[in-house]
């Protein structure tokens, strides 16, 4: 049960996408195998330590002090069937710890509750087939997660298409989310018929539609939106509001929410040691807010078997129109909420990566493929503070 930042949550996606490259469809030995063969296992585990004074779980104020280890390891398997289409299937096992000092602040006089701390599992199976002929893939992918207060089911289709010539490729993807969450008060406002739900849905539905091509041996370009809409339970119940007439009650938000992004992606290589990866995003959404993303990440090879990543994200973004500081929301206010991620701020994220790519093996081991190691610094400009180390290795 935690409201963790958009850092943290940010931080494993990237994590993830970033070392979840996709095999070519192509494939150069002549021989194409009909049985089920192993391409590759990665293992990513990531540290995430942050620290804040505007908790959202006692109104705007407080300790923000949260530590989250998490662990991903993914098997990546294939094979060719009859019509020479390939198989890929993707099996994938995440858990994670966390301790967060203020969601202990839910009932402040137990030593330590259940939301002090929790395990998070989170499995999840992908396929997908190409067909080299046609230029197409088509995937399927459902995953799970719980927690003691919250179980998620997801099912995902995508298709993918590229020009003959492989410098342009369309891609679509729709993904749904059924959630249900445990509903838990803060501990003076339980009690009553308003506060007796034992459990609420919400819905996540959103697709990706991206168009990448390739302009010269040197620039490649990616337009992307990605659409989301939600309906059920948006708000957090367990975090309080306070007004201006010193009244106190649950978050409420809207039950229904849209999402509109839209991103460009531009990629420009400078010889073959340099690469200069860009990305602007702008979003909106029907709550108010709206943000700008800039991300900027320059690959440096080192040596054949060695590259560093330095990285720097900036964010911007406005506030809700839901959102106030503590004490600041008016009793005639239909909506309301005090966390702090729906307030205006800007945010920075930088550091950098190491990757080794041994010609023999990482420590000579021939099947360990490579090992990075990736550090980032998060500063916002309420105050909230971040760590994140993560490492990868992949066996192959």
């Amino acid at each position: 049960m935690r409201k963790l930042s958009l850092a943290v949550i940010g931080m494993y996606i990237s994590v993830l996408s970033a070392y979840s490259q996709s095999t070519s469809a192509g494939d150069s030995s002549h021989y194409k195998s009909k049985k089920l063969n192993l391409d590759e296992v990665n293992l990513v585990t990531g540290y995430y330590q942050q620290t804040g004074d505007h908790s959202a779980v006692t109104g705007g104020v407080g300790t923000e002090a949260l530590n989250d280890i998490a662990t991903t390891i993914e098997l990546r398997l294939y094979k060719y069937d009859r019509k020479q289409r390939r198989h890929n299937f993707n099996l994938e096992l995440g858990v994670d710890h966390y301790t967060s000092a203020s969601s202990d602040k839910i009932d402040p006089y137990t030593i330590s509750s259940p939301s002090h701390s929790d395990t998070r599992v989170y499995p999840s199976i992908g396929w997908t087939v190409q067909n080299e002929e046609k230029k197409t893939t088509f995937g399927l992918t459902g995953s799970l997660s719980n927690e003691f207060d919250y179980q998620s089911y997801g099912l995902g289709a995508s298709f993918t298409k590229a020009s003959k010539d492989n410098n342009r490729e369309f891609s679509a993807r729709a993904q749904a989310y059924f959630d249900t969450w445990k509903v838990i008060y803060p501990i003076e406002l339980r009690g009553g018929a308003e506060h007796n739900e034992e459990s609420s849905p919400r819905n996540s539905f959103s697709a990706s539609l991206s168009l990448a091509q390739v302009v010269n041996t040197n620039l490649q370009l990616l337009l992307v939106t990605e659409p989301t809409y939600q309906n059920g339970l948006l708000a957090t119940k367990y975090q309080r509001v306070y007004f201006t007439n010193s009244d106190v009650k649950a978050e409420t938000l809207p039950n229904s929410r849209v999402k509109i992004p839209l991103g460009v992606r531009a990629n420009y290589f400078l010889g073959d040691r340099f690469i200069v990866r860009s990305f602007y995003r702008y979003y909106q959404d029907d709550w108010g807010v709206k943000a700008h993303t800039l991300d900027l990440e320059t690959p440096i090879k080192l040596t054949p078997f060695a590259s560093l990543t330095p990285f720097y994200r900036y964010y911007t973004q406005a506030a809700a129109d839901y959102f106030a500081p503590y004490a600041q929301h008016t009793p005639a206010e239909a909506f309301y909420t005090s966390d702090y991620d729906l307030s205006k701020f800007h945010s920075q994220f930088f550091g950098a990566g190491i990757r080794l790519v041994p010609l023999k093996g990482v420590l000579g081991i021939a099947k360990w493929n490579s090992v990075e190691l990736k550090y980032g610094h998060y500063i916002r400009s309420n105050n909230l503070q971040s760590n994140q180390l993560s490492l990868h290795i992949k066996v192959k």
